[in-house]
């Protein structure tokens, strides 16, 4: 069953839609009343802030350049020490800023999928947490840990990965009857084999792994997390073309409410266990643009009565005409025995 979810409505929004300064930002609640998931607003990178009580978690940092105003944001806020530092992976855009948070906050743990990479940033990094006296951490799947009253879960990898993007660490994030999944960059082999491995997936809120890439979030991991809302940590204008357009379209099949830091900003999301609030930095009228103005056509899925095999109607694998069968919808597919194509699907 889907959480009750609740909506802020900012009043300079409702008065006249016009951008909201950070500073003006006031939680619903205090800290020490609920969890708050801050994605902060650092361009082309990651960066998620999680208070809850008096502890605190940050998942990745940035960019190198990005550390100062990090740093600077954490402090703004209240941080003062961090019981938890985690880098999903070693690319720059995550980790860059990281060397910087460490100098700045005392830190209980550091969390990262592997002890050594060849970067200077990296390197930067780990020199960092050795000076605070930490060694890092390679949490396996199933590792669980308290952050206040919020339960935090290692989910992946389940297995070694060559590809760096899918090493990233797979956290989620249990508080009352509210959920989230954060993921890294993690592509689709690690999503189909973190499928395989029977983990709970299914949460309200879904950072979108490799801020919105098409080669993240395929339609059988968003049918398991079964997202509410997407969260898109992705910088305005980047020369990679994220978020995709075929991500994006997904994320709408999903019935998932898109928020993006490129067009919203800093994203605040605020439990109290049993509903979520949402605030942005300012305000955007459509966070999904690839969406038609009018309501989407309904999606006809065709199955092959040979082979029991179902596709989109784009699937370069369609069946000849005579053994074609059409479905309305994805379930109906499913109950008549049908299983989905592995290219067009996936």
């Amino acid at each position: 069953m889907k959480r009750i979810v609740l909506y802020i409505l900012l009043l300079t929004l409702v008065l006249g839609g016009c951008d909201i300064p950070l500073e003006g930002f006031a939680p619903a609640v205090g800290v020490e009343d609920g969890l708050i998931v801050r994605c902060l607003d650092v361009g082309q990178a990651d960066s998620i802030l999680l208070q809850c009580g008096s502890e605190a978690m940050l998942i990745d940092g940035g960019n190198v350049e990005d550390g100062p105003d990090v740093v600077a944001r954490l402090q703004e806020v209240g941080v003062n020490r961090l019981t938890y530092v985690v880098n999903t992976h070693a690319h720059e855009d995550h980790v860059g800023g990281l060397a910087d948070v460490l100098a700045a906050f005392e830190t209980d743990n550091v969390w990262c999928p592997v002890e050594k990479y060849d970067s200077q940033c990296f390197d930067a990094f780990a020199e960092a947490a050795e000076d605070q006296g930490l060694a890092l951490t390679c949490p396996d799947p199933g590792t669980v840990w308290s952050l206040g009253e919020a339960e935090v879960t290692v989910l992946g990898p389940v297995e070694d990965y060559a590809e760096t993007n899918n090493t990233s660490l797979v956290l989620r994030v249990d508080y009352g009857s509210t959920s989230f999944l954060f993921t890294g960059d993690m592509e689709r082999e690690a999503e189909a084999e973190l499928l395989d491995s029977g983990a709970d997936l299914e949460a309200d809120v879904l950072k979108a792994g490799h801020h919105g890439s098409d080669t993240s979030s395929s339609y059988p991991f968003l049918r398991a997390v079964a997202p509410s809302y997407v969260l898109i940590s992705v910088g305005e204008g980047n020369s990679y073309g994220h978020p995709g357009d075929d991500a994006l379209s997904r994320f709408r099949d999903a019935d998932a409410v898109v928020y993006r830091t490129d067009l919203q900003g800093e994203i605040i999301v605020t439990s109290d266990g049993a509903s979520l609030q949402f605030e942005t930095d300012r305000y955007a009228a459509q966070t999904n643009p690839t969406e038609a103005e009018k309501e989407p056509a309904q999606v006809t899925y065709i199955g092959n009565k040979k082979s029991k095999i179902f596709h989109l109607p784009t699937c370069a694998n369609l069946p000849a005409e005579k053994n074609r069968i059409t479905f309305s919808d994805y379930d109906a597919a499913i109950a008549e025995g049908y299983v989905p194509c592995g290219s067009c699907m996936q």
